[in-house]
């Protein structure tokens, strides 16, 4: 199958930092392709020289005639004084679509992104809704091959599963980059690693990131074995070198250059194979108390809307609890009272006797934009105090990947990754009882967030973990607290009762209850009773229409896909309300076959 984009031997540097070289990767028809890698790798620089936007150093890109590319950038350049739709309406007409064929695609494309009529103001939309917003002025185009760049920042939860829904049912091929180990595993067909640790600088597998960790194992395990097998060879040839044969023969010339191609050969696999990573490691403390906090009937409101409500909560070490909800349902608020640096409007929370709290901000307030990174760092300038150790200032920051002319850079110059490294090592310095971390891997590739997971499974201590990486949550917590953003909160044992339960407050069953106190969902059953003549019948009927009630279901995801149905954005909206219903009397009689279960077995 011939490649619609294909780059071969792309070699791209700015000034003397060389991002990659000789890498070539092409995209076919039906192809789905994730794209990771290090920070500062080159992986949107890539995506804009398959987009026409910059040029390789060397090598060449060759693309299908007349095909229709569709870019989306990290930042899109809306006009705040816009509507939405007058937003998707400029990106059709720039994509070369026809006025009067203009109106029916935005109210399609409005239908499928959840804009409703698009009378929105760009200006006052969150960070997630511009994420959409950028994306379907990217599905307007209705291009050949769509390039998108981070879209996974700023998205909550119900925005990435949104985002996995619609990408997963682009009717064009797509590369995305991106840092999110969810979405990779749950909607692209192929993954490609850019990093200089692979010979040709790209690492490309098919199936998703599950699919894509096996290989890369595999491989590295094949990589290191031939360079021991190489460092062997090595040595040999060094033995025979040191005997001092005399290259008087062309044979033994011939020997002699092979030897030395052979030494750098090797220390080149060497240099390639050795992946410097961010060392991370937070310090317990090493309290036994065994409530370290206690939560009484806390309450927070703003203006009339109240997100806390009634909760109830015990701390204790060895936890390590996520705390889940959509944008706007008081996350971070939850965060801030807790390390007591809000106020509640009732309520209390208690912390044992000299609590040691580390509180990792997602605004990053911790740092002084005008600062050194040496200042951050150590007030002294020269060395930091790490677990009674002193440490060398320089060897404490090469630990998170910086250089020492970095040093005397202020934050402000520093990247989004690297702001996020700079908090991180500032609070490794710290002992803690309870470690509160709010939204820890914005901005952080996928190596680091894979030491920070390892690092945050092996805290002793109590950890409280915001964050939209739903990989990193359910690799680290053991239980969960939920809030709807309504003063309604649930405590659960895994993230799809989670998911349950907010259906369930969605449908309106559950919010009168909810509203006045907490869900313990994980531990609480309904209070059982023997079963009456009715419930007998319900009993006996429940598995049946359970099964009737999913095959409906069933179909209603089918007519999401119909085409047909697509390309009407009225009845694509009916179809989606639809789909709503039918999940909710599944979820419904689910819910009700478990009541019965507990009745039964009184």
């Amino acid at each position: 199958m011939s490649a619609l984009i294909y780059g071969q031997k792309l070699t791209k540097a700015y000034g003397t930092k060389r991002l990659f070289q000789e890498l070539t990767l092409g995209v076919s028809e039906k192809d789905r392709i994730g794209i990771i890698g290090p920070n500062g790798s080159g992986k949107s620089t890539l995506l804009r020289i398959f987009a026409g936007l910059e040029k390789p150093d060397e090598g060449r890109v060759t693309r299908r005639q007349h095909l229709r590319i569709a870019y989306i950038p990290q930042q899109a350049d809306f006009d705040s004084d816009s509507t939405v739709a007058e937003e998707i309406e400029r990106a059709a007409l720039a994509s070369g679509l026809h006025a009067h064929d203009c109106v029916a695609r935005v109210q399609e494309t409005l239908g499928r992104m959840g804009f409703g009529q698009g009378d929105q103001i760009v200006g006052p939309l969150s960070g997630g809704w511009k994420k959409r917003l950028a994306i379907a002025c990217g599905f307007v185009q209705s291009p050949d091959v769509m390039l998108v760049d981070e879209p996974t920042n700023h998205l909550d939860l119900e925005g990435m599963r949104w985002l996995e829904q619609v990408m997963s049912q682009a009717p064009w091929p797509w590369v995305m980059v991106s840092h999110d180990r969810w979405f990779l595993g749950h909607a692209t067909n192929k993954v490609a690693e850019i990093n200089s640790r692979y010979p040709d600088g790209i690492f490309l597998v098919s199936g998703g990131y599950e699919q894509f960790l096996v290989k890369r194992e595999e491989f590295l395990n094949s990589q290191t074995q031939q360079a021991q097998a190489l460092a062997g060879k090595v040595r040999r040839e060094e033995e025979w070198l040191r005997r001092g044969p005399k290259a008087r023969s062309t044979k033994a010339k011939a020997r002699i250059d092979s030897a030395h191609a052979l030494q750098a050969e090797l220390a080149e696999t060497q240099v390639r194979l050795r992946q410097e990573e961010t060392s991370i490691d937070f310090v317990g403390s090493g309290r036994r108390t065994k409530q370290l906090m206690v939560v009484h009937q806390l309450r927070k409101a703003f203006a009339k809307r109240t997100i806390i409500q009634k909760l109830d909560w015990v701390i204790s070490p060895g936890t390590a609890t996520g705390v889940l909800g959509h944008n706007g349902s008081g996350k971070s608020t939850l965060l801030k009272l807790l390390a007591k640096e809000l106020e509640p409007d009732q309520g209390s929370v208690t912390h044992a006797d000299k609590l040691q709290v580390v509180y990792f901000d997602q605004n990053r307030d911790q740092l002084d934009p005008k600062m050194t990174l040496r200042r951050t760092l150590s007030d002294s300038g020269h060395t930091v105090m790490y677990r009674g150790q002193t440490v060398h200032l320089a060897g404490w920051a090469k630990r998170f990947q910086f250089q020492p002319e970095q040093l005397d850079l202020p934050i402000e110059l520093l990247s989004g990754g690297e702001q996020a490294r700079a908090v991180i090592a500032r609070l490794m310095l710290q002992s803690a009882d309870v470690l509160i971390v709010d939204e820890p891997t914005n901005d952080l590739d996928i190596p680091t967030r894979e030491v920070l997971e390892e690092s945050l499974k092996e805290f002793p201590g109590a950890l409280i973990l915001v964050t939209h990486d739903r990989y990193m949550m359910e690799e680290v917590c053991t239980e969960f607290v939920g809030l709807d953003g309504q003063g309604g909160y649930g405590q659960f044992a895994d993230y799809g009762q989670w998911e349950s339960w907010l259906r369930r407050q969605r449908s309106g069953k559950d919010q009168s209850s909810t509203q006045t106190k907490g869900t313990r969902v994980a531990t609480e059953r309904p209070k059982a009773k023997k079963l009456s003549f009715r419930d007998q019948q319900e009993y006996d009927t429940i598995e049946k229409r359970v099964l009737d009630a999913e095959a409906v279901l069933e179909l209603c995801r089918t007519e999401t896909e119909n085409p047909k149905i697509v390309s009407n954005h009225l009845k694509l909206q009916e179809a989606y309300e639809n789909l709503k219903s039918a999940e909710q009397e599944v979820e419904r009689l689910y819910t009700r076959w478990a009541e019965l279960e507990a009745k039964q077995q009184a």
